[in-house]
C-alpha cells in the first residue's frame, strides 16, 4: 500500500507552548478511494487546521478514515482505526469504523417499534435486535459531498421512505469541521415528510496512544453522568435508569478504563466489558460537557461536548485480532474505545426515555464535538 509522506511543522499551543517539530504524516492517496457504487462516486477528502492536525474522510458512509494528532512531544499519530482503501471498507468484518450511523444509532429491541398506532419491522442484524440502522445503514451509502473549504466537508443524503423499514423521506445534511481550536465538530440536520424516528451518531474507534500501540486500559476516562441504563443480555436497556455511584460504571472522576473492567458483574458480562449508555448530566440547554479521556503516556486528551442526552461508551470488547487495518496493523482486543453521543438505545419502545420522534414540521439537530488537546 502506497502512502504520501508529508513533512509538516507542528505548532502545538494547547495547554502550554510546545517546540516546533517536524513529523511525517502518512496521507492515504485519494486514488485508493476512487470507485463508483450504485452510480455514485466515492471520494476521499482531507481536512487540516493550523495546529497541524489532519483528518481524512470518505463520503462512503461518511467515515473518518484517519485522524493525525500531535502528542506532548509533537510526534504525530493516527488515533482512529480504519482501512487504507475503499475495498477494505466494502469487505470489512467491522464495518462501523469512523462511520456516520443512522437512521437509528444503537439498538432497537426485536427490530420493531410502534409509531402512531402502526408497527414497523426492521432488520434484526444483531442477534434478535436491530443495530445501527440495519443491513444497509448510513454507514454503507454514498453521500453527496462538497468540500466547503480546507476545514469543512458537507455531506447530504436522502433516506427514502421505508429504507431499512423506517417511515418517511428523511433529508439529511452533515457537516464535518476540523477547527483551529483542534475540534472535530460533527453537526447533523434532518427533516421528514412523515412522522419517523431519528437517532444519528458517529462511530470512530479511538486509541490516543495511536492505533496499534497497545490497549486502552490505561486511558483515564471521566463521564459527566450520575446514571446509566442497564441492559439485558441482548444489550437492550431494561428501562431502568440506575445510579453509577459505587458501581463498576462510576466514571464521575477520572478513572482508568481497565480498573474495574474485569469485575464480576452481570452488566459487564453481558457486554464482555463496557458497551452501555450513560445518562448525561445536563447543566444547560444546548451544548453540554459529556466526557473527557486522557492517555497519560502521550499526553493526548479528548473532550466530548454534545446536545444529546446520552453517551455510549464501548471499550473495543469485540475486537479479536482478526482485523487488519491501515498500514497492516492488527486490531486487537480492547485496543480502541468509542464515545458515541446519542439518544438512548431502544427509545422508540421506552416511553420514559427521551423521545426520538421527528415530525414533518420539526427539524432534527444534533452536535458532537471531539476536542483534542494535551494534558501534561
Amino acid at each position: 500500500m502506497k502512502y504520501y509522506y508529508i513533512p509538516i511543522a507542528i505548532f502545538m499551543l494547547l495547554n502550554a507552548c510546545q517546540k516546533a517539530t517536524k513529523s511525517d504524516i502518512l496521507i492515504i492517496p485519494t486514488k485508493n478511494f476512487d470507485k463508483v457504487i450504485n452510480g455514485k462516486k466515492v471520494s476521499l477528502f482531507t481536512l487540516k487546521n493550523d495546529r497541524g492536525t489532519i483528518t481524512q474522510i470518505t463520503n462512503y458512509g461518511g467515515k473518518v478514515v484517519s485522524l493525525w494528532v500531535a502528542d506532548k512531544n509533537g510526534t504525530m499519530d493516527d488515533i482512529v482505526m480504519g482501512y487504507d482503501n475503499i475495498d477494505g471498507y466494502l469487505t470489512a468484518k467491522e464495518k462501523y469504523f469512523g462511520a456516520l450511523i443512522g437512521r437509528y444509532g444503537n439498538r432497537i429491541g426485536n427490530g420493531k417499534f410502534l409509531l402512531e398506532s402502526k408497527e414497523y419491522t426492521l432488520a434484526t442484524n444483531n442477534g434478535a435486535n436491530h443495530l445501527h440502522g440495519g443491513d444497509k445503514g448510513y454507514d454503507a451509502v454514498v453521500w453527496d459531498a462538497k468540500l466547503l473549504n480546507e476545514q469543512t466537508l458537507e455531506l447530504k443524503y436522502l433516506s427514502k421512505h421505508l429504507e431499512e423499514g423506517y417511515p418517511g423521506n428523511l433529508t439529511i445534511k452533515v457537516l464535518y469541521q476540523l477547527t483551529n481550536d483542534n475540534e472535530l465538530k460533527i453537526e447533523y440536520w434532518a427533516t421528514t415528510d412523515q412522522t419517523t424516528v431519528v437517532n444519528m451518531t458517529h462511530h470512530s474507534f479511538f486509541n490516543l496512544k495511536g492505533t496499534g500501540k497497545g490497549d486502552i486500559n490505561n486511558h483515564l476516562l471521566q463521564i459527566n453522568a450520575a446514571q446509566y441504563t442497564p441492559v439485558d443480555k441482548g444489550l437492550i436497556p431494561t428501562g431502568v435508569i440506575a445510579p453509577v455511584a459505587n458501581t463498576s460504571f462510576d466514571f464521575q472522576q477520572l478513572t482508568a478504563i481497565g480498573k474495574r473492567i474485569n469485575d464480576d458483574v452481570e452488566q459487564l458480562k453481558f457486554g464482555l466489558g463496557y458497551d452501555h449508555n450513560w445518562v448525561l448530566n445536563k447543566n444547560k440547554k444546548g451544548l453540554n460537557y459529556a466526557a473527557k479521556i486522557i492517555e497519560p503516556t502521550s499526553g493526548r486528551s479528548l473532550e466530548i461536548y454534545t446536545n444529546e442526552p446520552g453517551l455510549q461508551f464501548y471499550g473495543g470488547n469485540f475486537l479479536d485480532g482478526t482485523i487488519i487495518g491501515k498500514r497492516g496493523i492488527t486490531y486487537k482486543h480492547r485496543e480502541a474505545f468509542c464515545l458515541e453521543t446519542q439518544h438512548f438505545p431502544d427509545s422508540p419502545n421506552k416511553e420514559d426515555f427521551p423521545s426520538t420522534i421527528l415530525k414533518p414540521e420539526e427539524e432534527y439537530y444534533s452536535i458532537c464535538i471531539y476536542k483534542m488537546s494535551i494534558t501534561n
